[in-house]
């Protein structure tokens, strides 16, 4: 075995460890030397998100004593950041099996340091720790989640005071810090539980007052007060506070998955726990086909994701993807507040380089503002903190099922996007249609976009090699066609620079480096490159769009548009 896993596991038997992660380590040793190795090979990188791995003994995994010298590490910068002046923490974990139990010792840690910490009573959704942030005037922040990760997985999401995760130059500073913890011996565990103050109902009612206050018409709400909601939390947070929200608002017909309603970390029905997969939302689809309903709802563990169900035209059940639920949420607050006369004249709307273009077309249309930022809610979270003087914050959103509504918090937020959603449908069905008949009446007056993303991993030790490989061949070697369509411009955001690759032009792209890279196409296709920046894998994103005439052009249009993506991942050999 590798002289650094015995070493590793060695100073952990020999170290301040309880005997049950002894026992542990003993029994790998003996019975499963391959996973002792990955357990020890390498530290569980803390990166510019936090920290996210495989729960268990070990170095590179999740356990107390990872997350006991992580939370070291970062209250050791919190009170480097505020020299002689108090420290506050909010902390605030989801449904994942030990998730409050890592809560807790994050809370123990940063309270043995002399941070006051506000620490969550129960589980609660992600968006609510950046509420509390910022409305509770903390430094920082700490969430316990994996987002949607399988069930084997738990992590940890750092804030800081303006209810954002962690932006350069604190991500990376952090990072620093916490990699000056060279053993639990540094970590200060207990002492100041004085310092711990929980909290729980007093928040949740201030974070739905503020959901409440997103309402556009209300008055709409109380004439479809009886729309027939579908909502599944998923076995995570959401349940803490979407049904309370969707009663406050005033929708009186909301039926939960019975089936999926309890919070539980092994996360039984699912494979993954995530409403970006129609797997996930299998049950609800039943449930909303028996009873006839008019919109189905699924969030993530943490409750920051949203995925959403509608009928077609012709009555069946179809999935939105993240640009599509875009789309109808930026339109509707658009749209809905400047029929409603509170729009004003300094609104903005964020999205990322990713999500799809036909929102910059939609904000263009209505004289507003469309920034684009790096894939993140945390980039979303900085523009509206360079912004906020002069410009007013709307909405924000990603294609990874995120939505952000209103300025109180920081985060992508699945609660309130609930509500707004059902709102949606409200209106239109007051209106006498579907959320989906508005979609393509959007796509008639804003043009047909249609959007796909794939994923490849390169496995083996020489996975992260090859994807950089690739890479820098595009980034050298662009391709001066793809699928007939020209080649106009290539933007590195890595490099900062865009380039028009027929007249040679070039020009900076004003956005933090990202070893992001997309493709302009003659036809208006667009297409991105992104690696992961700690897996072996790769995604690559699509874009398509042309004009919708009519209505009823629909399904011929889209099936055009579809062939165009699937010609442009077979001219790039990445099937």
């Amino acid at each position: 075995m590798d002289d650094v896993i015995m070493k590793r596991s060695a100073a952990w038997l020999a170290g301040n460890f309880d005997e049950l992660t002894k026992e542990e380590i003993k029994r790998l040793q003996q019975d499963n030397p391959n996973e002792l190795a990955d357990a020890f090979y390498r530290n569980l990188e803390f990166g510019t998100g936090g920290l996210r791995g495989i729960m268990g003994v070990g170095t590179n995994r999740m356990n107390k004593y990872t997350v006991g010298m992580a939370t070291q590490g970062y209250a050791n910068y919190l009170k480097q950041s505020h020299p002689g002046a108090p420290v506050r923490i909010a902390i605030a974990h989801d449904s994942r099996n030990n998730s409050r139990i890592f809560a807790e010792i994050v809370a123990n840690v940063m309270a043995a340091n002399d941070i006051k910490v506000y620490l969550f009573e129960a589980l609660r959704p992600t968006p609510e720790l950046s509420f509390a942030i910022r409305y509770l005037g903390c430094q920082g922040g700490v969430v316990c989640t994996a987002s949607h990760n399988p069930k084997e997985y738990n992590g940890y999401k750092a804030y800081w005071n303006d209810g954002g995760q962690l932006v350069p130059p604190h991500d990376k500073n952090v990072i620093r810090e916490v990699d000056k913890i060279a053993s639990v011996d540094d970590v200060q565990w207990s002492g100041g539980e004085s310092n711990i103050t929980p909290i729980g109902r007093e928040l949740d009612e201030e974070y739905i007052l503020m959901v409440n206050s997103l309402s556009v018409y209300p008055e709409i709400i109380q004439k479809q007060h009886d729309l027939k909601i579908v909502y599944t939390p998923i076995h995570g947070t959401g349940i803490t506070l979407v049904p309370e929200v969707l009663k406050r608002f005033g929708f009186t017909n909301v039926s939960i998955v019975e089936e999926q309603s309890e919070p539980n970390g092994n996360f039984p029905t699912v494979i993954y726990p995530n409403p970006e997969e129609s797997e996930a939302m299998s049950i609800g689809l039943k449930k909303a086909k028996k009873i006839d309903a008019d919109i189905l709802l699924g969030t993530d563990p943490d409750a920051d994701r949203v995925g959403i169900g509608v009928k077609d035209n012709d009555g069946n059940w179809v999935l939105l993807n993240g640009n599509q639920t875009a789309v109808l949420a930026f339109n509707y607050m658009i749209e809905a507040r400047k029929a409603k006369g509170i729009a004003q004249s300094n609104d903005m709307v964020v999205k990322t380089i990713v999500t799809t273009d036909m929102i910059d077309v939609i904000a263009e249309r209505s004289n507003i503002n469309c920034y684009n930022v790096l894939t993140g809610f945390k980039w979303i979270a900085e523009l509206i903190k360079e912004k906020e003087a002069s410009e007013n914050y709307v909405i924000g959103g990603e294609e990874s099922y995120g939505l952000m509504i209103g300025s109180k918090l920081r985060d992508k937020d699945a609660v309130s996007a609930v509500a707004i959603l059902c709102e949606m449908a409200a209106y239109e069905k007051d209106k006498g249609r579907t959320l989906y008949q508005k979609l393509i009446d959007l796509y008639v007056q804003f043009g047909f976009y249609k959007e796909s993303l794939i994923s490849i991993t390169k496995k083996g030790m020489n996975g992260q090699k090859e994807i950089a490989e690739m890479m820098e061949t595009y980034r050298s070697n662009p391709p001066q066609t793809i699928n007939g369509s020209a080649v106009v411009q290539l933007l590195d955001y890595e490099l900062s620079k865009g380039r028009n690759l027929q007249s040679d032009k070039e020009w900076n792209i004003q956005l933090p480096k990202s070893n992001v890279l997309q493709f302009i196409l003659a036809d208006g296709s667009k297409i991105s490159a992104r690696p992961s920046g700690t897996e072996p894998k790769i995604k690559f994103y699509f874009s398509v769009h042309t004009t919708l005439n009519d209505a009823k052009d629909f399904e011929s249009v889209h099936q055009s548009l579809n062939q165009r993506i699937q010609g442009i991942i077979s001219d790039m050999g990445l099937k």
